[in-house]
């Protein structure tokens, strides 16, 4: 990739510059972030740099293939509604017409059902633009509405009780938020610090201010599960498992469990 050659001969020019390989990564926010860099960082300072290149790869993989298989779970219900949209609007435009012909020749009221379908295939004939229109506005409100802080904590709170897909954002949350904790806690990234780049790399509003309340509790001196508890967007699995990692000191290991554990229900799910 002729782009990420010149990002790596900048980097270069940097090392060799006398910056350090975290800061000469941090020139180029679009090709490496927070959680990128801050890894790099605490490998420079803990002297165990090959480790974290081996963590980071292997975390990385993980969450690419977590996010092909969220992808690959949307591709079929999203394809089945665009044809059948694009069917029934084929039907009411076209095919209808043709049978309300045929009805009228009767001579006598049609069912209430067969009624309705009609008086819709005559909206849309004439109201097609209004329709589109529509379409059109909803899409653009829905945009302006999630734009604004208040929009989106609505919208990120519907997302979660979808049925099926609300479990499946939650449960990609609960896996993306402990392996990259636990990733970072392994590295030695200060879990303070840990815990706000999960909670700006989360994806969803809800779960970002969850965690950010166990950050809180944690900065006060209390653990960092009860606050978990407390919002109940996490499984109680997941926050009893979090307790017992802190009180057995193996913080990291647990989050390491939890994430293949949900990393499997995803798979699951999406199947």
């Amino acid at each position: 990739n002729p782009e990420f050659k010149k990002v790596l001969l900048n980097v270069k020019n940097s090392v060799e510059g006398g910056s350090t390989f975290a800061d000469a990564l941090r020139k180029h926010p679009k090709v490496f972030d927070t959680l990128y860099v801050n890894l790099i960082a605490a490998g420079e300072i803990g002297g165990i740099l090959d480790t974290i290149l081996n963590r980071l790869s292997q975390f990385m993989e993980k969450s690419e293939k977590l996010k092909g298989k969220i992808k690959s779970a949307m591709t079929y219900p999203t394809a089945v509604i665009c044809i059948s949209f694009v069917i029934v609007t084929g039907l009411l435009l076209f095919v209808v017409p043709i049978f309300q012909g045929m009805f009228e020749s009767f001579g006598k009221a049609l069912p209430a059902p067969t009624q309705i379908v009609v008086n819709l295939s005559n909206f849309m004939k004439k109201a097609w633009w209004l329709i589109i229109l529509g379409i059109g506005a909803t899409i653009f409100a829905l945009k302006k509405i999630y734009t604004t802080k208040k929009g989106r904590y609505v919208m990120d709170k519907i997302f979660l009780r979808i049925p099926v897909m609300g479990d499946l954002i939650r449960k990609t949350a609960v896996a993306r938020f402990t392996r990259t904790l636990g990733t970072m806690i392994s590295s030695g990234v200060p879990i303070l610090e840990g815990l706000d780049i999960v909670a700006k790399t989360s994806g969803n509003v809800i779960i970002e201010e969850a965690i950010m309340r166990a950050r809180k509790s944690l900065s006060e001196g209390k653990t960092l599960a009860e606050p978990l508890i407390e919002t109940k967007v996490f499984p109680g699995m997941v926050t009893q498992m979090i307790a017992v990692g802190e009180q057995t000191g193996a913080l990291d290991t647990m989050l390491t469990k939890i994430a293949d554990f949900y990393e499997e229900e995803v798979d699951a799910a999406v199947d």
